[in-house]
């Protein structure tokens, strides 16, 4: 040993001095240490990098989440990531620790020293894997949560555009509409209403949110869409309002010199027939002049609106006039039918009657159809009705029969035996009494 180690001291001295500097040991099992500790400090870097990464790509998908969710799941990924985040912090303090507490450069560094700083960097290593693990597992459960975010997201600036639109071509259409003299103020006003909401959408979703900004791009796109529509339509719309103001002034000029006639058709009624027979209508004249000039003054105040361009206006008073028209026609058609009917059937009331029995045996064959007997709840009506219709065949006897009575009650016949046919089918399309 007092001779072997001068001569490997010797050896090695050339050696150290040769590069300008000293270390302790050199290849072997020390360099195989210091190599090895070298790769775990590599890969402890690899980890720490690629779970950097993977935090800075989460934290883009939470904020595209809260960006356009505020529901308790999208509140709880927040929390979960806040709480990965602290892992994180610890497991990368501890890499950071072991890298600081051994210079793998250093030429004192020892065969013990390079060990320990493997063994060091090995576990902040597998700490660094096991929340990146858990960080891959936590954005696998966002995904459902992600993808309805990114799909709002997507639709945002596609929606906002399209209400730009659509404000822009509501306004074209009101410009087309005044030039060709209408006026269209209330759709001018509801145009400029929707202003404020143009300048909420411009200043983003930034401000306002994701949800909030889409709900009113949409709420700008339908309503700008109805007042563009309404516009196109409103030359249409004047021209039928001038048609129906015309219509329904002709219509009331025919209907004045008709009404003008049913005094004279009362007067025959009264000869005729007895009061029973016309006493509902004795009043139709009166009436007929009055609501002639009530639909007179709903028309002239239409043609007002229409003038001031008060579409809706004009509209309303057109729908009044017309149904003072309507049950002016009726009342007047009424005096005009009442003795046309009550001629024929004084003529021939067998006529009447054979219709009536008609009607009645055909229910009376169909509620007997696949029976011995009847149903009580068909035939209870149809003898009903049989008795009716006899009763008022009776009442033409005498010297100044009620042919109005006479008519309404077979009408009436008639009516009954019509719905004993429909309950009848209904039972039978339904499988009910079988």
């Amino acid at each position: 040993m007092a001779v072997a180690l001068p001569l490997l001291v010797g050896a090695l001295l050339p050696q150290a001095f040769a590069g300008g500097g000293t270390r302790r040991w050199f290849g072997g099992r020390g360099e195989g240490q210091r190599a090895e500790a070298q790769a775990a400090k590599d890969a402890a870097a690899a980890a720490f990098y690629e779970l950097d990464t993977a935090q800075r790509g989460l934290r883009i998908s939470i904020e595209t989440i809260t960006a356009v969710d505020s529901s308790p799941e999208a509140r709880r990924a927040v929390e979960g990531f806040e709480a990965l985040g602290r892992r994180i912090d610890e497991v990368s303090h501890l890499y950071i620790g072991a890298v600081d507490a051994h210079d793998l450069d250093r030429d004192e560094l020892d065969a013990g020293s390079a060990s320990r700083a493997r063994a060091d960097l090995n576990r902040a290593k597998e700490e660094l894997d096991r929340v990146k693990g858990e960080l891959d597992r936590f954005e696998e459960g966002l995904a459902p949560l992600l993808g309805r975010a990114e799909t709002q997201l997507a639709q945002l600036a596609p929606a906002v555009e399209r209400a730009r639109q659509a404000l822009r071509g509501a306004s074209g259409a009101l410009d087309v509409v005044r030039e060709g003299g209408l006026r269209a103020d209330d759709l001018a006003a509801r145009l400029a209403s929707l202003g404020p909401e143009l300048t909420r959408l411009n200043e983003g979703a930034g401000r306002h949110g994701v949800a909030e900004t889409l709900q009113r791009a949409d709420r700008v796109l339908r309503d700008a869409e109805a007042v563009r529509a309404e516009a196109e339509r409103l030359p249409e719309r004047a021209a039928e309002t001038d048609k129906r103001l015309v219509s329904l002034r002709t219509r009331t000029e025919a209907l004045t010199t008709r009404a003008g006639g049913v005094e004279p058709v009362l007067s025959e009624l009264r000869r005729r027939y007895s009061a029973a027979c016309w006493q509902d209508l004795q009043h139709v004249p009166e009436q007929a002049v009055v609501t002639l000039r009530q639909a007179g003054e709903r028309l002239a105040e239409a043609g007002k609106a229409r003038a001031e361009q008060r579409w809706p206006d004009a509209t309303s008073l057109l729908s009044t006039a017309r149904a003072l028209l309507d049950s002016t026609d009726e009342a007047v058609s009424a005096a005009g039918e009442r003795l046309r009917r009550l001629d024929a059937v004084a003529k021939d009331p067998k006529a009447e009657i054979d219709r009536t029995r008609f009607a009645v045996r055909d229910a009376q064959r169909l509620a007997m159809a696949g029976r011995n007997t009847p149903d009580p709840r068909h035939a209870r009506p149809l003898d009903d009705a049989v008795g009716r219709l006899d009763r008022a065949v009776d009442g033409l006897e005498g010297r100044h029969p009620d042919y109005w009575h006479f008519l309404t009650e077979l009408e009436a016949v008639r009516a009954a035996a019509a719905r004993v046919v429909a309950l009848i089918r209904e039972e039978r399309g339904s499988g009910v009494g079988h």
